[in-house]
């Protein structure tokens, strides 16, 4: 917990000075989260395609930041089919080269959601709010109720109970958003916030089961007590895009530039 909160100014900072630092941020985490993936699906003996790996997240973060969105998500996509290509072992091939993707599209995304044109600052950090709500009410609620198993052979720890203390302490979020930014409809965003609360907790899922399939608990023991970056972000990576979607196609949630 101490480092979560230690943590926390870095990415707020970026998001509310924007361009450069938020940029070079998400390389940064982009980067980092590459290796722990190259590293988790080539069980901690990094090979070619894992250092192709992390520069092609690179390359893909840093084409969406300079050049835009379509192509950061190009090179991200022709990236993936190379790493896919000269991955030493054909079982996991497939693992990493979707590492590829997972990692570099939302980091793009995110991008271009900060961007004062598409959404603005307003928006991510609203965005953010809600994924770290999420992640307190599932743990918290969770632990204080338990009960039946979301997905036992998946995340023997998460329960129906965290998902829907999640889901509500995401709403709260919305609802609080509604307060500080006037005019803004308040049952739309508190559903929006909601439903982006599931589909931040089966991100984690995802994670779970790709740690499962290669027999770690964390992706890296980068932060003290919480794993590697990637343990902490596997969520907001399913969140990114899911947000994406609902600004592209009018979902309830608004733009605050």
């Amino acid at each position: 917990m101490v480092s979560a909160v230690v943590l926390a100014p870095v990415p707020l900072a970026a998001i509310w000075f924007g361009e450069p630092w938020l940029a070079a941020l998400a390389v940064l985490a982009g980067g980092v989260m590459a290796w722990e993936w190259g590293r988790l699906c080539q069980r901690g003996a990094l090979r070619n395609s894992g250092y192709l790996l992390i520069c092609v997240v690179i390359a893909a973060v840093i084409a969406g930041a300079s050049r835009g969105v379509g192509d950061g998500i190009g090179v991200a996509c022709i990236g993936a089919v190379l790493v896919y290509w000269f991955a030493h072992d054909y079982k996991d091939r497939v693992w990493t080269a979707l590492g590829t993707i997972w990692v570099a599209v939302p980091c793009v995304l995110l991008l271009w959601l900060a961007r004062p044109a598409i959404a603005g600052r307003g928006t991510v950090l609203w965005l953010f709010a809600v994924v770290w709500a999420t992640d307190i009410g599932a743990y918290f609620v969770g632990r204080a109720i338990g009960g039946p198993r979301l997905a036992p052979s998946w995340s023997p720890n998460k329960t129906w109970a965290g998902l829907v203390g999640g889901a509500l302490c995401a709403g709260i979020v919305g609802w609080a958003t509604t307060l500080v930014f006037e005019g803004i409809p308040a049952l739309p965003l508190i559903a929006a916030s909601a439903g982006l609360a599931i589909v931040e907790q089966f991100g984690d899922l995802a994670e779970s089961v790709a740690k499962r399939r290669f027999g770690v608990k964390d992706s890296s023991g980068l932060i003290p007590g919480h794993g590697g970056l990637l343990d902490r972000l596997d969520g907001l990576l399913a969140a990114i895009p899911a947000v994406a979607l609902l600004i592209l196609y009018g979902g309830g949630v608004p733009t605050w530039r």
